[in-house]
């Protein structure tokens, strides 16, 4: 069996570390899967989804390592007028964090629980926001 739920948000901040872990066992319970894995996917380029612990100290080493690693102040290629899009293309930051997080996590599903770790915590990424952002979450399984 699969079953696939969409989940829209809206995030407030340039880049933010949303939890989504509540969402992501709600889909579970809901899907009735009992044995099986749920994948986690965020529908855009600029925005990532990782699984770690959930502590504000973390969080904020977090952000401040993508941002040591991806500095906004860089000179980038797509930093640049797009003739395509014909604007600029003014994210590249965005892009780039994405490729580092990743846009996506699998879980494991046993007895009709995710299972993970007693600090596994799954995050949204945003890394160009504000904006309307959706994941989606996909259980299978029996």
């Amino acid at each position: 069996m699969v079953r696939l739920v969409s989940h829209t948000m809206l995030t407030n901040k340039y880049n933010q570390m949303i939890l989504i872990t509540k969402e992501v066992e709600q889909a579970v319970r809901e899907s009735g899967i009992k044995n099986g894995v749920v994948n986690v996917v965020s529908k855009h380029t600029t925005t990532g989804v990782l699984v770690n612990e959930s502590l504000e100290c973390l969080e904020s080493d977090i952000n401040e390592f993508l941002q040591r690693l991806v500095p906004e102040d860089h000179p980038y290629a797509h930093a640049r007028m797009l003739k395509d899009y014909g604007s600029t293309a003014g994210n590249p930051t965005g892009h780039l964090k994405s490729l580092l997080t990743g846009n996506h996590c699998h879980m494991l599903i046993a007895g009709g629980e995710i299972v993970k770790g007693g600090a596994q915590e799954i995050y949204f990424c945003e890394f160009d926001g504000p904006a309307k952002r959706t994941i989606l979450i996909q259980v299978m399984g029996e």
